[in-house]
């Protein structure tokens, strides 16, 4: 079961990324051409991010009632129709249903968002952290597959600019769904440290500090890369004047950077251990925003957008590697729900913020917004590791 599902849920997360690097990569340009205020221009790609927080707690909540195979299913077969109504937006020149369309794909990365948890499921807990990986290295295909939809499918059919972009993204969502109703066997549910099936109460579980710093982690990990991200586009494209291909380029770059690591992650995660791959994903924040305001030129932005995407990588998975810790098995969904709310929620923030920050303080003024966050996770992190050490000196390590 658990290579055929490893095998399901890898190329699922490929089609899923596919089409959110591909809303990366146009939304904040078809949202300028589109909205009626230059300040808008991000709203699209944050309701795609404010969809996936709306939508955590009910996804938990749907696969804790029918399993993960029937809500992995639905989910992408609605998003196949999604992909349509952005299609039809973009027909209509209407940036009201392109939002709508936008906010659909976010709600449906809500439920992608859980494959990472299906294949955990899978197997021993010892063994969630390469299950975790090996799933987001699924998200390389995604890499190299959505920046080609933003460019050299754009025109197959006939009508506005990036039409076939989106009707290929449909094609894709059904396939998706198919594969995962047809193929996809319900996890075992042996995660989490315990197999007392009894549940803690809530604040029992949100309260655990090891809870805390792994939520935060994802957090800070999603809401600094988005922010960043969303804003990137329009510097490189509108604001510096680079092409729609070279801003690809970059984003492409981007994305391989943020699932490639996955390839290493385990291994890591077993050398050095959670804590200090978190400080490794903080540390090449840190290198990113020195790098971006170092310059405007091309380089600046592929190397910045790179160690993006590399501390992003080494915060969320170590990030979600703490969490599974945290929680029995009983806890298991509403512990996610809560998990993936609060990264994709401050994700949204960023995202809406994104638009603003960058119209009125420019490119330098969503870098320097960045570092705050930063601060708090090094601090989180720093605790972190005094704890283990403490911890490893009482037991005579």
């Amino acid at each position: 079961m658990l290579e055929r599902n490893l095998l399901v849920l890898i190329t699922c997360q490929c089609i899923s990324v596919s089409a959110t690097v591909l809303v990366v990569t146009i939304g904040g340009i078809v949202g300028l051409s589109l909205s009626p205020d230059p300040a808008l221009a991000t709203l699209p790609m944050s309701l795609m991010i404010v969809g996936t927080a709306a939508a955590t707690v009910p996804a938990a909540m749907i696969m804790r009632r029918f399993g993960r195979r029937i809500g992995f299913s639905t989910a992408a077969l609605a998003a196949a129709v999604a992909a349509l109504l952005g299609a039809a937006a973009l027909w209509l020149h209407s940036f009201a249903l392109f939002c709508v369309f936008t906010l659909l794909i976010g709600a449906h990365t809500a439920y992608t968002q859980q494959y990472r948890f299906a294949a955990a499921e899978s197997v021993e807990p010892l063994r969630s952290g390469r299950a975790i990986s090996l799933v987001l290295v699924g998200s390389i295909g995604g890499a190299l597959v959505g920046p080609e939809l933003a460019t050299r499918v754009a025109d197959w059919a006939v009508g506005p600019e990036y039409l076939g972009s989106l009707l290929a993204v449909s094609v894709l969502f059904l396939c998706s769904g198919m594969l995962l109703a047809l193929c996809l066997e319900e996890p075992q549910r042996h995660i989490g440290p315990s197999d007392n099936t009894d549940r803690r109460p809530l604040g029992v579980v949100v309260r655990q500090p090891l809870f805390l710093v792994a939520v935060l982690g994802g957090v800070v990990g999603q809401g600094v890369m988005t922010f960043v991200m969303t804003a990137t586009p329009i510097s490189m494209h509108v604001m510096d004047g680079f092409s729609m291909a070279e801003t690809a380029g970059v984003i492409r770059t981007h994305v391989l950077a943020m699932y490639v690591p996955s390839l290493l992650s385990a291994a890591l995660i077993g050398w050095l251990g959670v804590p200090r791959l978190m400080a490794l994903g903080l540390i090449a924040f840190a290198v990113t925003l020195g790098v971006a305001l170092n310059g405007h030129a091309l380089m600046h932005y592929w190397w910045a957008l790179l160690l993006l995407g590399v501390g992003w990588n080494f915060l969320f998975v170590g990030g979600t590697s703490l969490l599974v810790q945290c929680y029995l098995p009983a806890e298991r969904f509403t512990a996610q729900a809560i998990n993936d709310f609060s990264v994709f929620g401050v994700a949204a923030l960023g995202s809406l913020l994104a638009g603003s920050v960058i119209h009125v303080a420019g490119w330098h003024g969503v870098l320097w917004g960045s570092m705050p966050p930063l601060v708090l996770m090094a601090i989180a992190l720093g605790w972190l590791l005094m704890r283990g050490r403490r911890a490893a000196l009482a037991s005579g390590g």
